[in-house]
């Protein structure tokens, strides 16, 4: 069956974009309580949807091929990792950096070389690393710290890769992949 793009009939100006992910459902009630607290149209109803995810590669602005994400999840195998220490970017995006990360390093590469027409958010590097929340005058570490509580640190499997559409409103899970 060839792929298909369920929304290539939509007005682009109302699409959003898909993100090749790796679900972490450990810190999954504090991204969702952050979602809910931005941007609730951005909540899924979809039970398989993780707020919570390390990305591997975004932003594709259409579906993209699954025959091309097929070797990229064809390399990797289930791995553990640790989320533990918080960070924060120069553009002041607070978020946890996994350890060990070779596996997600692995991985990004993989799909930035099969995929070399997606420029990672606009980073030629992409880091691993899971999105908390962002510096603010209401936000800082430590406030994002004491939200967390005992979610941190995560002991976490990494098991699957997801393909997902984020779109206000519409974002749900398009395709998923065990590792094995």
């Amino acid at each position: 069956m060839a792929d298909v793009d369920p929304l290539a009939s939509m007005d682009p100006q109302w699409r959003g974009h898909a993100v090749l992910l790796v679900p972490v459902p450990e810190l999954e009630p504090f991204a969702r309580e952050r979602t809910r607290f931005y941007d609730r149209s951005f909540l899924s109803d979809d039970p398989r949807f993780f707020q919570a995810h390390i990305t591997v590669l975004a932003p594709f602005m259409a579906v993209p091929e699954r025959s091309r994400i097929a070797p990229i999840v064809d390399a990797l195998h289930p791995f553990d990792f640790e989320l533990s220490q918080l960070g924060v970017f120069p553009d002041g995006l607070i978020h946890l950096r996994p350890e060990p990360d070779a596996p997600l390093r692995d991985a990004i590469g993989r799909a930035v070389e099969a995929f070399p027409e997606v420029r990672g958010y606009g980073h030629p590097a992409p880091v691993p690393h899971l999105s908390l929340d962002r510096l603010s005058p209401q936000v800082s570490v430590q406030s994002t710290r004491a939200l967390l509580g005992k979610l941190v640190p995560a002991h976490c499997r990494a098991d699957r890769i997801q393909l997902c559409w984020y779109e206000s409103d519409h974002c749900r899970v398009l395709d998923e992949w065990e590792l094995r």
